[in-house]
This record gives structure tokens, C-alpha cells and sequence, in this order.
């Protein structure tokens, strides 16, 4: 379970969030949804410790990551949180089976291991034949599904996920969607999304719904 609790968060003049407080339980697909510059990404990005509140608490099942040290905070990124951005941002140099790889190396596991654990996953989101393709050689939607396979490569128990359907077509946008809640369903992944699309977040099991700063659940 995500508990947040009382988040303020300031850039000097401009105070983005204003006493925010949600509840996301396990096992959900929870959608953040507003205006622009409502401060969505804001939120997502302080719920996934890549940014600190200027106060408030940010609970992961009983552990406050407000309180940790970076290089605390960085290990429990690594191993609890995966991210899935607008911009795949896959890394154009490598393929994309070391592109999936990349998070599980960086957490110190070997190569060989790495690779058993991101084969599954592209064949789980339809590109086990693309695994020696550049991203250059992929489609927009083909990039966006790795970066979700990438996301989930060292098991987290929660995928953040940035408008990840706002530079696809209709067709890519519902099939990232279905993915989503297929593996929300196989891994008891949690995702939380900020999203524009209202048949993504129609879909959602939770909808919080942000505007000038203040946060609020939607009704289904």
C-alpha cells in the first residue's frame, strides 16, 4: 500500500501542492488525473522519491521514504519502483533486450541473470522477436512496451507511469492499456498513472483527480 499523507511541495513563489493525501492499495491501477500544470507529475514523481516533499510522508508499506538517505532512497528506488515516462527513453546505443536489462545490472545482478529475467517480460508484452532490434528500429508503441518491460524487470512491487500513452495512436494507446491490467493481473503489479486519457483512467480500479494543487478520489 502508497500512503500519502499532508505533501507541500514549493519551486521559491509557487507552491505546487497543497497539502496532498491519497491512498493507493496493493494491486491496483490507480489514475492521477487534472489540468496541466495542476501538479501531476509533481506528485507522481515525489511518490516515486525522485523528488523530496517540502513536508508530508510518503509510506510504502509501513516505510517512510521521506525519512531515508539518498543512497538509501536510491536502493529502495531500484528494487521497489519501476518507471515508465512519456519519452520511452530507451538508450539509442543499445539493443533492446540490454536496454531491458539495464535496471537489473545496475542492482548488481549478473548478465546472464539479467537477460533470464528480460526475456519473459518482452515476450510477455508482445516484442520477443525485436530483443536485438535498436530503438530506432522499433515503433513508437513497440518502444513504449519495452520501457514498461524494462520497468518491471527487477520485480517492483510498483510501476509510475508518466502520461506513458500521450505520444501514441489510438490503436497503440488501448493496447498499452490493456497491458497495464494484464500485468497488474499476472504479478500483482501496482501502477499509478498521471494520464489525460479518460479511457485509461475509466478503466482505473482508483482516480484522484488534482486541481491547483489539492487532490481528490473520483468516483468510478
Amino acid at each position: 500500500m502508497i500512503q500519502v499523507t499532508d505533501i507541500h511541495k514549493s519551486y521559491g513563489s509557487l507552491h505546487v501542492l497543497r497539502g496532498v493525501s491519497l491512498v493507493i492499495p496493493d494491486h491496483q491501477v490507480a489514475a492521477i488525473v487534472g489540468p496541466s500544470g495542476a501538479g501531476k507529475s509533481t506528485l507522481l514523481h515525489i511518490i516515486g522519491t525522485l523528488d523530496r516533499p517540502d513536508s508530508g510522508q510518503v509510506i510504502y508499506d509501513g516505510v517512510d521514504v521521506s525519512m531515508l538517505s539518498d543512497r538509501r532512497i536510491s536502493r529502495f528506488r531500484n528494487k521497489h519502483i519501476g518507471f515508465v515516462f512519456q519519452a520511452h527513453q530507451l538508450l539509442p546505443e543499445f539493443t533492446l533486450l540490454e536496454n531491458v536489462m539495464m535496471p537489473a545490472l545496475i542492482a548488481g545482478m549478473t548478465p546472464s541473470r539479467a537477460a533470464e529475467m528480460a526475456m519473459p517480460l518482452l515476450r510477455e508484452v508482445g516484442l520477443g522477436d525485436r530483443l536485438g532490434h535498436k530503438p530506432t528500429e522499433l515503433s513508437g508503441g513497440e518502444a513504449q512496451r519495452g520501457a514498461v518491460a524494462r520497468a518491471l524487470v527487477n520485480t517492483p512491487s510498483v510501476v509510475l507511469a508518466d502520461e506513458p500513452s500521450g505520444s501514441l495512436d489510438s490503436r497503440n494507446r488501448r493496447d498499452l492499456h490493456d497491458i497495464f491490467f494484464r500485468l497488474r493481473d499476472l504479478h500483482g503489479t501496482t501502477f499509478v498513472t498521471v494520464t489525460h486519457d479518460e479511457s485509461l483512467a475509466s478503466r482505473c480500479d482508483s482516480i484522484f483527480r488534482i486541481t491547483d494543487g489539492e487532490i481528490s478520489p473520483c468516483a468510478i
